[in-house]
């Protein structure tokens, strides 16, 4: 382990888009958009900023892209209502910071990153909101979420996130979501559940999924590929948990990861999950639409 850490990296981020099918007309905007969320997280891992805010920096990006489904561009719940959900979670510390059923925010993501360093974990509909409101953290109207049907993927029902490694050595997580498209008023998916949609900590790694997200939580799987990571490859670590949920409970998911010494890892078993990648001393990042596409 000593060895592996003498040689890990400066920095590292690998962040995704969610996982489904991106139709042929979406998917240069399903590509630009995760480069330019890798590019804001990047810029502030470069200068020597903390995993904590890559992470939120990456994520807000997509949060301002209608094809993904967070932010702007957010599902609809049966009642034609947006409520998000988001989480941010600091891998030194082990704090969270997570929303749920949360109206007229921008960037959910920066709510849940305000409260990370304070003493309640989630904060879920009105209690959210009055947070944001005492924060100021990005409002907007909730009726400013809804995104024109030509700019967004119909139906998509997923999450986008990042995780990254800074210069001290640190892991963060971020993830951030509309929700599934129609759901229920109140609904609460994995995203905001520590151990289920995310998970970081220096000594295990940093996860974030996406996917069908009851089944995720039920099957605690960030929490199941953090703990098989010692002895298998960050791909073997995703692949197996989540193919056996998808036997076990059902489901199609992806995510992306970090092992403590910097290397990445993703996984999807949909068909398309849109992602990038960079590791300090890479000229360029590794932009892909499916592991097909992967170098």
């Amino acid at each position: 382990m000593t060895e592996s850490l003498s040689q890990r990296p400066p920095w590292a981020i690998i962040l995704h888009g969610g996982a489904h099918e991106v139709p042929a007309p979406h998917q240069d905007a399903a590509r630009r958009g995760v480069r330019a969320a890798l590019e804001a997280g990047r810029t502030v891992l470069e200068r020597g900023g903390p995993a904590t805010e890559a992470v939120q920096a990456a994520v807000q990006v997509l949060e301002n892209w209608p094809v993904f489904n967070a932010g702007y561009g957010s599902a609809q719940t049966e009642d034609g209502t947006v409520e998000t959900q988001a989480s941010v979670m600091d891998g030194d510390t082990l704090e969270v910071g997570a929303v749920a059923v949360l109206q007229g925010a921008r960037h959910p993501v920066r709510v849940a990153g305000t409260l990370l360093r304070q003493d309640p974990i989630l904060l879920v509909g009105e209690g959210a909101d009055r947070f944001a409101r005492e924060t100021e953290a990005h409002l907007c109207r909730p009726e400013d979420l809804i995104a024109p049907d030509q700019e967004k993927v119909a139906g998509v029902s997923d999450t986008v996130g990042c995780v990254a490694l800074d210069v001290r050595g640190h892991l963060a997580s971020a993830v951030s979501t509309g929700g599934l498209d129609g759901q229920r008023a109140g609904r609460v998916g994995d995203s905001p559940q520590p151990g289920c949609g995310y998970y970081a900590d220096d000594t295990l790694g940093a996860v974030v999924l996406t996917g069908d997200g009851e089944q995720i939580a039920r099957m605690m799987s960030a929490a199941r590929i953090l703990h098989r990571l010692p002895v298998v490859t960050p791909e073997d670590a995703l692949a197996s948990v989540l193919s056996e949920m998808k036997v076990r409970v059902g489901g199609e998911a992806g995510g992306v990861l970090l092992t403590p010494d910097g290397q990445p890892g993703w996984w999807h078993n949909s068909r398309h999950m849109p992602v990038a990648l960079q590791v300090a001393g890479q000229a360029e990042p590794q932009v892909a639409l499916s592991l097909q596409e992967s170098p």
